[in-house]
C-alpha cells in the first residue's frame, strides 16, 4: 500500500515553508508526518525551489510529486504477466503476422507454459502491434462550425408499432441533428425510399421553422447513388431536391461513423429514451409521439456536452440563422428511363405519353410530378405532357406518322381536308358520309373512298360523287358499282383491254397463263 501524492498538498507545504514555519508548525498545519514534510523541502530544494521566495511554482510543484509519486517498474497497470509477454515479443509477432486470432494465440502461450488472461495479452498486442491490433485510436474533436449552417442525418431502427397483418411492423427513424445546439428531429417511417426520405426532411424543416445550409449524412441510397470519398454521385431526384430547398448534401465517408458523431449517439437515445416503453398503435400516433418528445423531453434537458438546453440554444443561437421554411410541400418526382414502344408511346407511373421523331425502341429521360411530365434525350427536351391518371394516356397528334394520324385521332377534319384535296365533289360526298352524331364510327366509309381514288383516279371518283349526290344517294358502295360498271362498259368498248387509272400499274409483266400449272401427256 502507498500513499498518494496530491499537488495540493505539496504546494502548502511550500507556501507555508516560504512563510517561515518550522517543521513541525507545517506538518501539524497540513496534517502530514515531520518526516514527510521533511523530504518535500528536500525534494523541492534540488528542483530548484526558494524558501525566500514570494510564490510557488507549478514547475516546481510538479518535479516534487513527479520524484514523490510511487509507480511501478516498467510504468503503471504493466505487471509481471506484462513481462512475460515481453520475452515472447518475437513469437507473438510471428502468430500476429500470420492472421491467428488472439484466443488461438493464448492457447498456444499456453502450451508453452505462460498463462495470462485475455485482456492482458489484448492490451500488450494492441501497444505492441498497433497496426494488426485494432487498440484504442486516437481521436480529436471537431469544431461545430457556425451556427445554423450544419445538420447531421442519420437512420436507425426504433422499434415497432400496431398491428399489420396480424403482427407488429418495424418502424425506423429519420434522426436530424443540429451540430452547434445538438436540437434534434425524429420523424419516424417503414423505409429509406427517396419518397418517405424527402417526406422527413420537409417535416424536419417545419420542426426547425427552416432549412440549415449543409446536410452532413450517411451514404442512403436515396441520397448518393455512388460513395466515394472525393467524388461521390448524388442521386439526380435528392440532388434536384436540395437545390429547390436550399442545401448543400456532404455525404460521409462510407463506413465512417465519427464523420458524422452528433447524430450518431441521437440515434440510440431517440430509441431507448423516446420511443421505447411507448406501445403506438399506428404509425401516425409514434410520429405524433416522437414529435412531442423531441420538444418536451430531448430539447429541454441538460446536454452533457453543450451543458445548456438544446431548444433555449437552438433558439438563441441558430434559427436567426437558418434559411426561410418552404411555404410549401415539395412535390416529388418520378423519374425513369423508359423504352419507346412500337406505338410512339412511352409508360411513366402506369400511363402513357407520346413521343415525336420516330424513335421506336430508343430509350429517352422522363421526369413526372403531380402536374408535368417532361420527356427528353440526351439533355434534349423532346415533349411535355400533362400528368395523366393511372389508365390515362396523352398524345399529340404530330407525335405519329401522318398516314396513320387521322384514324390515331379521330381527326374527322383532317379526313375532310383530305377528300376535299382530291377534288370538290369528293370533299363533299366525304362530308356527307361523315354527318353523324358519332362520325368516327364512320371513317372507314371516308378511307373506301380515299381508295377508290387510288384506284380509279380522281376524275373518275369526282364524276360518280357529283352523280350520286345529284340523287341524294350517300353510299360509298353505290360509287364503287358505278365505278365497276363504268369500267366494265369502257373495257367492251376497247375491244376487251382493260383501262386503269395511270397511277396503278399491273403487278407483273407476264401473262397470267404463264404461271398456269401444266398437265403431263400420258406419254410424257
Amino acid at each position: 500500500m502507498f500513499r498518494e501524492v496530491s499537488t495540493v498538498e505539496v504546494k502548502e507545504v511550500l507556501r507555508q515553508r516560504q512563510r517561515g514555519r518550522f517543521l513541525r508548525e507545517i506538518a501539524r498545519g497540513v496534517g502530514l508526518d515531520r518526516k514527510t514534510v521533511r523530504r518535500y523541502l528536500e525534494v523541492a530544494g534540488a528542483a530548484g525551489f526558494d524558501p525566500t521566495g514570494n510564490e510557488v511554482g507549478d514547475e516546481v510543484v510538479s518535479a516534487v510529486v513527479g520524484q514523490l509519486r510511487p509507480g511501478r517498474p516498467g510504468g503503471v497497470g504493466r505487471g509481471e504477466r506484462w513481462f512475460e509477454l515481453e520475452g515472447q515479443h518475437a513469437f507473438l509477432k510471428e502468430k500476429v503476422d500470420q492472421g491467428l486470432k488472439l484466443t488461438k494465440i493464448r492457447t498456444l502461450l499456453r502450451r508453452r507454459g505462460i498463462e495470462v488472461s485475455y485482456r492482458t495479452l489484448y492490451r500488450y498486442c494492441a501497444t505492441a502491434f498497433p497496426d494488426q491490433i485494432g487498440g484504442q485510436r486516437e481521436t480529436v474533436r471537431v469544431a461545430d462550425g457556425e451556427p445554423g449552417h450544419e445538420l447531421q442525418a442519420d437512420f436507425g431502427r426504433l422499434g415497432k408499432v400496431g398491428l399489420v397483418a396480424g403482427r407488429r411492423r418495424v418502424v425506423k427513424g429519420l434522426v436530424l441533428t443540429a451540430c452547434v445546439s445538438r436540437h434534434q428531429f425524429c420523424w419516424p417511417t417503414y423505409g429509406e425510399s427517396l419518397p418517405e426520405v424527402i417526406e422527413g426532411f420537409e417535416e424536419g424543416w417545419e420542426f426547425f421553422d427552416g432549412v440549415f445550409r449543409v446536410l452532413i449524412v450517411d451514404n442512403l441510397k436515396a441520397v448518393v447513388d455512388r460513395a466515394d470519398p472525393l467524388n461521390p454521385r448524388i442521386n439526380p431526384a435528392f440532388l434536384e431536391y436540395a437545390q429547390a430547398r436550399g442545401f448543400v448534401v456532404d455525404p460521409c465517408i462510407i463506413g465512417s461513423p465519427t464523420q458524422k458523431p452528433r447524430v450518431e449517439r441521437a440515434v440510440p437515445y431517440c430509441r431507448d429514451s423516446g420511443f421505447a416503453g411507448e406501445d403506438f398503435p399506428d404509425l401516425l400516433s409514434a410520429r405524433r409521439g416522437m414529435r412531442a418528445w423531441c420538444l418536451e423531453e430531448a430539447g429541454t434537458r441538460i446536454h452533457g456536452t453543450t451543458q445548456r438546453r438544446p431548444l433555449e440554444h437552438f433558439l438563441e443561437l441558430e434559427r436567426t440563422q437558418l434559411l426561410p421554411a418552404p411555404s410549401s410541400r415539395y412535390d416529388t418526382p418520378i423519374y425513369a428511363q423508359p423504352k419507346v414502344a412500337r406505338d410512339h408511346h412511352v409508360e411513366v407511373g402506369k400511363a402513357l405519353y407520346s413521343v415525336p421523331g420516330g424513335r421506336i425502341g430508343q430509350h429517352v429521360e422522363a421526369r413526372a410530378d403531380s402536374r408535368l411530365v417532361k420527356i427528353s434525350q440526351r439533355g434534349q427536351l423532346l415533349r411535355e405532357h400533362p400528368r395523366q391518371p393511372p389508365g390515362g394516356r396523352s398524345t399529340f397528334a404530330e407525335d405519329l406518322p401522318e398516314h396513320k394520324r387521322a384514324y390515331a385521332m379521330r381527326d374527322i377534319e383532317y379526313l375532310k381536308r383530305q377528300a376535299a384535296g382530291h377534288g370538290e365533289q369528293i370533299g363533299t360526298y366525304a362530308a356527307h358520309l361523315l354527318d353523324d352524331p358519332l362520325p368516327w364510327t364512320r371513317m372507314r366509309k371516308v378511307y373506301k373512298l380515299l381508295s377508290l381514288v387510288k384506284r380509279f383516279g380522281a376524275g373518275r371518283v369526282e364524276q360518280a360523287c357529283r352523280r350520286t349526290l345529284e340523287f341524294e344517294v350517300v353510299d360509298v358502295v353505290r360509287v364503287q358499282r358505278m365505278l365497276e360498271r363504268a369500267l366494265e362498259h369502257e373495257r367492251k368498248e376497247a375491244g376487251g383491254q382493260l383501262r386503269l387509272a395511270p397511277v396503278l400499274r399491273p403487278r407483273f409483266a407476264r401473262d397470267p397463263s404463264e404461271f398456269a400449272v401444266k398437265k403431263e401427256n400420258d406419254n410424257g
